[in-house]
């Protein structure tokens, strides 16, 4: 895969978890994959995108403010283009 796919699905995952927060496990259930040419969840956790919350009894996933920057970025070169 390459650099530009990643960023591509990583701005889809950033967009997703835009909406709303989302339960850990659908997270997991959506976005983690064993393919390591595909690390879009852990990528996006190791640059500091997203976070673990743990709200109302349960475990969430949350875009941060850094993911929040990286999708606004993305979006106005997606419109450059």
């Amino acid at each position: 895969m390459s650099d530009t796919t990643i960023d591509a699905l990583t701005v889809d995952l950033l967009a997703w978890l835009e909406l709303r927060d989302r339960p850990y496990q659908e997270v997991l259930d959506a976005w983690r994959t064993s393919c390591p040419k595909l690390p879009v969840w852990e990528d996006a956790n190791d640059r500091g995108l997203v976070m673990r919350i743990t709200a109302a009894g349960g475990e969430f996933v949350r875009i941060t403010p850094v993911g929040i920057q990286y999708l606004a970025e993305h979006r106005a070169l997606r419109r450059m283009l």
